[in-house]
């Protein structure tokens, strides 16, 4: 029975996704509770929030609300399975609809003083879904644009104390490896608002992680980034 459980708990554990790191990271980054599913099916977990579940499996939010049917976001619940991949037996319509058209964000903005040490970059073993940018521990995060706070916790393993914004219903932006955070869900912020401080990463060095991700995929942020200029 020991033997059994022991196998069980293996089984239940996996590699995190996408870490938010470009240092070597410590035991506790390089794992991450797997997440129970089959074919596609995602199980809730406690302390699970819609948002955090897109984010992590790289769905649109709207997507995933759509896949499943579900109208009020908040009320998900431990133990309710959801679909990650769309419905197969829907069928198909001889017009498809488009999809919404792409709202994007007029101005956005540096989300913090810093050197850029990390670099965007999907092409390697470990993806690095974002930048990171130096700094010092405690010097203001803040909102790259105008939004709603989606995410601020730190229950995503390898981004840390964790903030997400939602500014458009095609974008949205990430900020990982925070010391303190200064907002909650469901708050309103406008860009510039100071949302967070810096903290660090495994490697014990001052880091901002930020991404920016459209349809719930990480994309390059300097581009859109440099419209500062």
């Amino acid at each position: 029975m020991v033997l059994r459980a022991l196998a069980l708990a293996i089984v239940t554990v996996g590699l995190a996704g996408c870490a938010a790191s470009w240092e070597q990271p410590d035991s506790r980054q390089r794992t991450q509770s797997k997440v129970p599913s089959s074919r596609g099916v995602y199980v809730v977990q406690p302390g699970d929030t819609f948002y955090s579940i897109a984010f992590r499996h790289k769905i649109a939010q709207e997507d995933l609300a759509r896949w499943n049917r579900i109208s009020d976001v908040s009320r998900i619940y431990p133990g309710q399975k959801l679909r990650l991949t769309a419905p197969s037996s829907q069928p198909v319509k001889a017009t498809p609809q488009p999809r919404p058209p792409v709202v994007s964000v007029a101005r956005w903005r540096w989300p913090t003083d810093g050197r850029l040490v990390g670099e965007f970059d999907l092409s390697q073993r470990v993806k690095q879904t974002g930048i990171l940018i130096s700094g010092q521990r405690g010097q203001p995060i803040l909102a790259a644009a105008a939004g709603e706070v989606v995410y601020a916790g730190s229950g995503l393993k390898g981004y840390g104390k964790l903030v997400i914004i939602q500014h458009t219903p095609n974008f949205l932006s990430a900020y990982g490896h925070n010391a303190a955070l200064l907002v909650n869900e469901g708050d309103q912020v406008v860009s510039g608002q100071k949302i967070a401080t810096m903290g660090e990463t495994a490697a014990q060095k001052p880091r901002l992680h930020f991404e920016i991700r459209r349809d719930g995929q990480p994309v390059d942020p300097m581009p859109f980034l440099r419209q500062q200029n």
